[in-house]
């Protein structure tokens, strides 16, 4: 529910509508059929609607990336709000008679600016800049497209230094995600901007499985479709290598949780597109996820190995089941935690020894094992130090 206008409710919902809309509601006659629509689908996302100042703020996300619109109670559109880059934004909630509004843009290399927007002007000024010390100016981020296998057409994000040259020369962080209807987009990290320092390319690919495009596009990467995020996620490495970005040698991928077991399925299906593996948290025995602790809250996204139709679509990409003997593998530093109850450290175990038992060729198989933590480090210390040791590792077999 968003507001009110009077008594009938305003409510954003995905209801016959993947890429969600907003309807009104009548508390009195609340049936589907008697919902005002306010404002249609459209080709983009509706992230968010917002009410300030008797006006409703939509948030789109189009191709992954945020648009700002400003609209009238009545649903009709007003004007757009200019974006300082590709990025995210936020607006905060306010009162109907405010005559501002307040709303936060942030990208891969801009930490979070709040702006305060003129409702009567129509115009956006600085409000609050957070203070980080680093030269933006020196960076690029830009926003590609490449075909998949199936010839699907998936967004990515491409962030690094404007001296970069596209000679195959550069050491290259691909993180992607792929799952649970979650979007990745160009969120400010001050951790990565050490690597974007170091001349390292950083990609982030939009696979099928997020939220990025709307719920159909949820739908194309999960359950039976699981493979496409996997095919996405190879293409996009393929695509970075042919271009010039970075070479198969200089390759590094990384995911935690679901991503986890993105970069464990792509590892096994194409250890020679990888120099470096970082699977976080992942859940690497997709035979019996569903048995440990709160796995079974996945089977929706998933399926699950008791379903005989299932079971084989499973096996077919469960990293615990392809690791292969005498193959060698990119150089793997899984990352779990000891009190995991999302996703059990067992996982990570059982992938490792058999990684260890089977794989072949001189890259290491290591397993870093943090203390005190659940799902992911619990804090800044333990983030801070997780990361040391991941980035340390990559760039120790990409760099050299």
């Amino acid at each position: 529910m968003i507001d009110n206008e009077g008594p009938d409710l305003l409510a954003l919902t995905n209801r016959n509508a993947p890429n969600r809309r907003l309807v009104s509601i009548d508390p009195a006659n609340p049936e589907e059929a008697h919902w005002k629509e306010i404002i249609p689908e459209q080709a983009s996302v509706l992230d968010a609607v917002v009410p300030v100042g008797g006006k409703l703020f939509c948030t789109y996300r189009t191709d992954a990336s945020h648009q700002l619109f400003v609209c009238t109670r009545g649903g009709g559109r007003e004007n757009e709000i200019p974006l300082p880059g590709i990025g995210l934004v936020r607006v905060f909630a306010g009162e109907s008679l405010d005559t501002d509004a307040l709303w936060s843009f942030s990208s891969f290399t801009v930490p979070t600016v709040i702006f305060r927007y003129d409702i009567q002007a129509r115009r956006s000024s600085d409000f609050q800049r957070s203070e980080v010390a680093f030269d933006a100016s020196r960076f690029n981020t830009t926003k590609v497209f490449y075909n998949s296998k199936d010839g699907t057409r998936v967004p990515m994000f491409i962030v690094h230094d404007k001296v970069v040259r596209l000679d195959g020369d550069n050491p290259l962080l691909l993180y992607a995600y792929g799952g649970n209807r979650m979007s990745v987009g160009p969120s400010f990290d001050p951790l990565l901007i050490a690597l974007l320092e170091h001349g390292v390319v950083y990609a982030v690919p939009c696979l099928r499985g997020g939220g990025e495009c709307g719920e159909r596009w949820h739908q194309a990467g999960m359950r039976d479709c699981n493979q496409n995020v996997f095919d996405d996620c190879i293409a996009a490495a393929e695509w970075l290598q042919r271009k010039g970005w970075t070479t198969t040698q200089r390759t590094a991928l990384t995911g935690s949780s679901n991503g986890g077991l993105l970069v464990g399925a792509v590892m096994t299906q194409r250890p020679d597109l990888l120099r470096v593996a970082l699977p976080g948290e992942g859940p690497m025995d997709m035979l019996r996820f569903q048995h440990f602790t709160i796995g079974w809250a996945s089977i929706a996204e998933y399926g699950s190995s008791d379903d005989p139709t299932m079971f084989p679509i499973l096996s077919a990409y469960s990293p615990l089941h392809n690791v292969r003997d005498g193959v060698s593998y990119p150089a793997t530093l899984v990352t779990t935690s000891e009190h995991d109850d999302r996703v059990v450290p067992s996982h990570s175990f059982k992938f490792i020894a058999v990684l260890q038992r089977r794989g072949a060729g001189p890259n290491p198989y290591l397993i870093r094992i943090e203390t005190k933590s659940g799902h992911g480090p619990v804090s800044l210390p333990k983030l801070l130090d997780e990361r040391a040791d991941q980035y340390a590792f990559m760039l120790a077999h990409t760099t050299t």
